[in-house]
């Protein structure tokens, strides 16, 4: 005699592998639109940090010790700049 007290649940092999297909299916899409997703935001957080700086937007930190320092040049400054510019003394003495 046969005890029938488990439960059993035959399926056919074609449907339990036709529903597995579906599964992996579905993780694969799952899994693309997941990627695609972090892709599209890696990108757009890549391209905030990467663009050029506008001056006064960014955030700068440290400073000058003494900023007044540099409201008036002093003569080496003032001759370095001549030097830079071309502004040599022969050239002063044309006007």
């Amino acid at each position: 005699m046969k005890n029938n007290t488990g439960f059993h649940l035959a399926m056919d092999p074609d449907t339990t592998r036709n529903i597995a297909y579906i599964i992996g299916a579905l993780a694969l899409v799952l899994s693309g639109r997941f990627i695609q997703k972090r892709m599209v935001a890696n990108r757009a957080r890549m391209l905030a940090a990467s663009e050029p700086k506008i001056a006064g937007e960014d955030v700068l930190e440290g400073g000058a010790r003494n900023p007044q320092q540099f409201e008036e040049p002093d003569d080496e400054a003032l001759e370095e700049m001549a030097k830079l510019l071309g502004e040599d003394e022969a050239s002063g003495d044309e006007s």
